[in-house]
């Protein structure tokens, strides 16, 4: 993806960090913007190396978009980044739990569609953004997705093929929106769903 305007096919990850609402209640102001770093810092990385683009920071949520190579590569990318997401935050939501008494996990969703690409915002602060049901869809689904979970659209699982049968992906109520028909859905936990959200 380039910075000029384009509309193109992509798969979408949502990564959100669960808990930290609380977190930010009652840690002192430096040490949330310390934390939310850690996480942004993660987040980046896990995207970067699956040759995805980083699109959005939307309070403790992170938006990103995989378009390289063909639909089936693009697709187990963003899976990829939303997989290590998952288990690279494991230690440092383990740590923040023994420092400072609260759980900390990631919810993840990806589907993939068409979207529009390219910079927009005020002068002088454009950003790389996406515009289009693909992007909302996405964030509909971070929001169904529980805590240590990663949800997946049929749309997306289509895409990966056969492989998408090796997941272990159990079949989740579908997604309404609107009158709209409803979106098939599939969950998929690293280890375990966590309890608190």
């Amino acid at each position: 993806m380039t910075n000029d305007a384009e509309r193109r096919e992509a798969a979408i990850l949502n990564a959100e960090l669960r808990n930290f609402t609380r977190l930010s209640e009652v840690l002192a102001p430096e040490k949330v913007l310390e934390l939310a770093n850690d996480f942004f810092s993660l987040c980046g990385m896990a995207i970067t190396a699956n040759a995805g683009k980083v699109l959005s920071v939307q309070n403790d949520m992170m938006v990103a978009a995989f378009a390289t190579g063909d639909r089936k590569e693009y697709a187990q990318r963003a899976l990829k980044a939303a997989q290590d997401l998952q288990r690279e935050f494991g230690t440092l939501g383990e740590q923040w739990k023994k420092d400072f008494g609260l759980p900390a996990a990631i919810s993840a969703a990806v589907h993939l569609g068409e979207a529009v690409f390219g910079m927009a915002g005020p002068i002088a602060h454009q950003q790389f953004v996406a515009f289009g049901d693909c992007v909302s869809v996405t964030e509909r689904l971070v929001h169904r997705a529980r805590a240590g979970e990663v949800i997946l659209s049929l749309d997306f699982m289509k895409a990966l093929g056969a492989s998408a049968q090796t997941l272990g992906c159990e079949e989740l109520p579908p997604l309404e929106i609107g009158k709209r028909p409803p979106i098939a859905i599939y969950g998929m936990a690293l280890e375990k769903r966590l309890d608190f959200t």
